[in-house]
């Protein structure tokens, strides 16, 4: 999620599905995503992934700062710069109700914030977790829509489309008659007795 003089840019926010890390390993994950973020914004500034940013908040603690420091590292000693990256990097320390209380260094040392300040980092991190919500459950919708309607023989990909358009959802396509189904354009009667079990 990028931000500019406090105010989030949706258009230049980006989703990264990872490539290199196998399993639950979020700091590793946080760095394939902020070497691939950053290569982009080198190899094209004024493209869709904007300018190299002058500051990095990451969510959590010190193992997270250093997961992005090891990043900029990495672009550093793969890219060829005519000057070096230093992108100053803040962790969010929380309080016992994972609410983030202070910025913290990579010394460890917890750094006051105006209130002004921690508004901008709270909705920045509403933002970034309505975003992730959001992305996880088109994935989710993704898969189920895969298994209840890709391996039905004769629903290609513009009538599962036209299926989901009308109904809305695959619960509502299985909760659909017969009739209901075929007045769906494609949808003859044997492909809804398909689409039904029968």
């Amino acid at each position: 999620m990028l931000c500019k003089t406090g105010v989030i840019k949706k258009n230049l926010s980006r989703r990264f599905k990872i490539k290199t890390v196998f399993g639950q390993d979020d700091p590793r994950c946080m760095e394939e995503v902020i070497v691939r973020r950053l290569k982009h914004s080198i190899e094209n500034p004024n493209g869709g992934f904007g300018e190299l940013p002058d500051v990095i908040f990451a969510d959590g603690g010190i193992t997270q700062i250093r997961a992005v420091q090891s990043a900029i590292q990495k672009v550093n000693d793969g890219e060829k710069l005519n000057q070096k990256l230093e992108i100053p990097v803040f962790g969010m320390v929380k309080n016992d109700k994972h609410q983030t209380r202070a910025l913290m260094d990579d010394q460890r040392r917890e750094l006051k914030i105006t209130p002004n300040l921690m508004k901008a980092i709270t909705n920045f991190q509403d933002t970034v977790h309505d975003t992730a919500i959001t992305y996880h459950r088109k994935l989710r919708d993704k898969q189920i829509t895969k298994s209840a309607l890709d391996e039905i023989d004769g629903i290609g990909e513009a009538k599962k489309q036209a299926l989901l358009k009308h109904f809305g959802s695959v619960e509502k396509i299985k909760q659909a008659s017969e009739e209901e189904l075929m007045q769906v354009k494609g949808i003859s009667k044997s492909l809804a007795q398909k689409i039904l079990g029968d």
